[in-house]
């Protein structure tokens, strides 16, 4: 009988800048929602009915990804993981092509990746943070963020993807009763009550205090 083939350990999401530096995402996204769009032009002339179209080129991709940040384990500042991809929309002098004696400037480009998944380069067009839970004291420490990545230059990227890897591989569901908590659904299935992260990554939960009584949740298969 052959041996029975090792499942591949789930891989974190990054993004890359232009330098070389990696951005990690504390939880690995729910999901991930690329738009592609063409051009096309037509004339209206007299008389004639359904005008034909002429393609004029392509338009630039756009990525969009919600990613999830929480440091309660910790009780550190979760800003200090949020800044980092925040300070990705400023302007960098250092960068080649750019000259400030010309106010020719720019942010840098980044690449995201998470397992076999590689995007096109592109900037960061848009982000939306919200701070969801503080400490006593007024600390962030979970947050939400929409991420709009455009497409920076020509690229082949989104061909066919290894469907194993990223997501973790849904193994279970559970339906939420009255009064549980993501602690106790994580020690019900896993016997750790500090494995709810991956709960909460796996189901795109932004406030894990927040169960929804008859909501179902994916309870993810824990790699061997």
């Amino acid at each position: 009988m052959p041996a029975a083939q090792t499942p591949p350990s789930s891989q974190k999401a990054f993004l890359e800048t232009e330098d070389g530096t990696t951005v990690p995402c504390l939880f690995n996204p729910a999901q991930l929602k690329i738009t592609r769009s063409n051009t096309w032009a037509g004339a209206a002339l007299p008389g004639r009915g359904v005008t034909r179209l002429r393609y004029t080129g392509a338009n630039s991709g756009v990525l969009r990804v919600d990613l999830f940040f929480d440091t309660t384990d910790t009780g550190t500042d979760v800003s200090a993981h949020t800044g980092t991809i925040v300070d990705l929309m400023e302007v960098d002098p250092t960068l080649p092509g750019t000259d400030e004696t010309k106010h020719s400037v720019r942010p840098p480009y980044v690449t995201f990746h998470w397992g076999d998944l590689h995007s096109f380069k592109a900037v960061i067009e848009h982000l939306d943070l919200t701070f969801t839970y503080f400490s006593s004291t007024g600390m962030p420490l979970r947050a939400t963020m929409g991420l709009v990545l455009r497409q920076y230059e020509e690229s082949q990227a989104f061909g066919r993807q290894n469907p194993t890897s990223g997501t973790p591989r849904p193994h279970r569901v559970h339906r939420v009763q009255a009064g549980e908590t993501l602690d106790r659904i994580s020690a019900q299935y896993y016997g750790d009550a500090t494995r709810w992260r991956l709960l909460a990554s796996a189901n795109a939960i932004a406030d894990p205090l927040a169960l929804r009584p008859g909501s179902m949740l994916t309870i993810p298969k824990l790699d061997s």
